[in-house]
C-alpha cells in the first residue's frame, strides 16, 4: 500500500485520484465530445446543405439518420473487437474511421456521398464511446470509477449546448463543410495525445475471440430496424408502414437474438445472461429511461426557443445552458457520494431533482417567467447529472474485469435505443398537441412536457433496485 493511500485513509477521506487516470480519462472524453459536437453541429446546418447540394429535405434527413444507424449496427460489435484485437488498437481505429469520416463529409459533391460518408463517421462513433468507457473501467476499478466519470462528464454533457452554438457560428460565418472540418485538428490532436497516454491492454488482444456471426445478423439489423422505425414516426406518423414495417421486424429480431444469446455455446456479441444480476439490470434499465428522458427533452426545448420564442440557433443553444451548467457542476460530486453512500441514493435524490425542474416546464403556456424557466433548467440539469456517473459506474461494478467490454456494448445499446423511443416518442406527442393548438403553441409545448414529467417518473423503479452501498 503506498504512503498516499495510508495518509488519505488515515484522514478518513478518499485516495486522491491518480493524475495518470485523470489523463486517460481525459483524452477518452475528448472524443466523446467530438462525437456528440458532431450530431448538434450538423442538425443546425442541414438547411445550408440543401441549398448547395441541390438535394431535397427529404433526403437530406439521411444526413442525420445515416449516422445512427451506422452507430446502431457496430455499437454491438465494440466488445467482440476489444477482445479480438485488443481496446487500444480498436479505439484509435474508431477515432481515425470518425476523423476520416470528417474530411470526406467536408469535401462531398452530393448528397448521397454526403450521406455515405456519414456512414463512415457513423461506424467509427459507435465504437468510440463503448470502447472508451470499457478502456476507463477496466483501468479506474470499481472503487474509483463513480468519481473518475463524475469529473470526466462534465464536458461531455455541454456538447449538446456548444454544438447548435458552433453550427450556428460556422453556417453564418464560414460554409457548412467546416461542420466536418472542425473535427480534424481536434480529433488528430486525440489520436497523438493517446498514443502516449492510453495503455496497452493488460493481456494482449484475445485473438481466438470469435465473432458471433448469427447474433450479428440478428442484433445488428434489429437495432437498425428499431431506430429507422422510430425515426420514420416523425416523418410519416405511428401508422405508416414506413415505421410499422421495420418496427415489427425489430422485434422479431431482438427476440430471435434473445434465444440465441441464451441457448449459444459461443460467447454472443451481448451477453444477455449479464441481465441476471440485478444491479447491472437496475443500471442498463436506468440508463435505457434516462436515455428516454434525456434525448427525448433535447428534441422539443431548442425548437420551443426557435418556434415560439423565434431565437436563432445561437441563441437557442444559449437557452440550454442553466441545464447542462447544472449537470456538470452535480457530477463531480456525484460521483464522490456514490463512492461514499452507494448509488441508490444518489440516484433518487437525482431522480426527485429531474422531477422538480421538470414539472414548471409543463406551465408554459400559462406565460411561465424566464427566470423560474432557467431555474428550472438548472435543477433539471443537476437531477439529470446526479444519475449518470453513478448509474454507469454501477453497470461496470457489477460484473467482471473481462466482462467490461461486452457489458460498455449492451449499456450503449440500452441508452441508444432508449434515446431513439423518447425522441420519437415526444415528437409524435408534441406535433399532435400543436395540431389541435395551431393558435397557442406555448400550451402544445407545456402539455408534451407533462408527458415528459410522466416519463422521467419510471426512472424511480429501476433505481429502487440499487443496493444502498457499493457491494455486487
Amino acid at each position: 500500500m503506498s504512503v498516499q493511500t495510508d495518509r488519505a485513509e488515515t484522514r478518513g477521506g478518499p485516495t486522491p485520484l491518480d493524475p495518470a487516470l485523470l489523463r486517460l480519462g481525459g483524452v477518452l472524453s475528448l472524443a466523446a465530445v467530438l462525437a456528440g459536437l458532431d450530431a448538434t453541429v450538423v442538425s443546425v446546418g442541414i438547411d445550408a446543405v440543401a441549398h448547395d447540394l441541390g438535394g431535397p429535405l427529404s433526403d437530406l434527413q439521411w444526413v442525420s439518420t445515416g449516422y445512427l444507424l451506422a452507430i446502431s449496427i457496430v455499437m454491438p460489435l465494440s466488445g467482440w473487437a476489444s477482445e479480438r484485437f485488443g481496446a487500444k488498437a480498436m479505439w484509435l481505429t474508431s477515432v481515425a474511421l470518425f476523423v476520416a469520416g470528417s474530411v470526406l463529409c467536408g469535401f462531398a459533391w452530393s448528397v448521397p456521398a454526403l450521406i455515405s460518408f456519414r456512414v463512415v463517421q457513423g461506424i467509427g462513433g459507435g465504437m468510440m464511446q463503448p470502447i472508451g468507457q470499457s478502456i476507463l473501467a477496466q483501468a479506474a476499478g470499481p472503487d474509483q470509477l463513480a468519481r473518475i466519470v463524475g469529473v470526466l462528464v462534465m464536458p461531455v454533457l455541454f456538447a449538446p449546448v456548444i454544438g447548435p452554438v458552433l453550427g450556428g457560428v460556422i453556417v453564418q460565418g464560414l460554409d457548412w463543410r467546416w461542420m466536418f472540418f472542425v473535427n480534424v485538428p481536434i480529433g488528430l490532436l486525440t489520436l497523438l495525445i493517446a498514443l502516449r497516454v492510453v495503455p496497452k491492454d493488460r493481456s494482449g488482444p484475445r485473438g481466438q475471440a470469435r465473432l458471433d456471426r448469427l447474433g450479428l445478423g440478428l442484433l445488428s439489423p434489429g437495432l437498425a430496424a428499431v431506430v429507422f422505425g422510430l425515426s420514420a414516426i416523425g416523418e410519416h406518423g405511428a401508422g405508416s408502414p414506413f415505421a410499422i414495417v421495420p418496427l415489427a421486424s425489430s422485434v422479431l429480431l431482438l427476440c430471435g437474438y434473445v434465444v440465441h444469446a441464451l441457448s449459444t455455446k459461443e460467447t454472443p456479441l451481448i451477453d444477455v445472461r449479464l441481465f441476471a444480476r440485478r444491479r447491472f439490470t437496475a443500471a442498463t434499465t436506468n440508463s435505457f429511461l434516462l436515455g428516454a428522458t434525456l434525448y427525448g427533452s433535447m428534441l422539443i426545448l431548442p425548437l420551443y426557443f426557435q418556434q415560439v420564442e423565434h431565437k436563432g440557433a445561437i441563441e437557442a443553444g444559449f437557452s440550454l445552458a442553466p441545464q447542462a451548467l447544472g449537470a456538470a457542476a452535480i457530477s463531480y460530486f456525484a460521483g464522490r457520494l456514490t463512492t461514499r453512500i452507494g448509488p441508490r441514493a444518489v440516484i433518487l435524490v437525482g431522480i426527485g431533482l429531474s422531477l422538480a425542474g421538470t414539472l414548471p416546464l409543463v406551465g408554459l403556456g400559462s406565460g411561465l417567467p424566464r427566470w423560474v424557466m432557467l431555474v428550472a433548467l438548472a435543477v433539471r440539469g443537476v437531477g439529470i447529472g446526479a444519475t449518470m456517473a453513478p448509474g454507469m459506474a454501477a453497470v461496470y461494478g457489477s460484473v467482471e474485469r473481462h466482462q467490461v467490454p461486452r457489458a460498455a456494448s449492451a449499456l450503449n445499446v440500452m441508452n441508444r435505443i432508449g434515446g431513439s423511443i423518447g425522441t420519437a416518442a415526444l415528437a409524435l406527442i408534441l406535433q399532435a398537441e400543436l395540431d389541435q393548438q395551431p393558435s397557442n403553441p406555448a400550451v402544445a409545448y407545456g402539455h408534451t412536457f407533462a408527458w415528459a414529467l410522466a416519463l422521467s417518473v419510471l426512472p424511480l423503479l429501476p433505481a429502487l433496485a440499487f443496493p444502498g452501498r457499493n457491494q455486487k
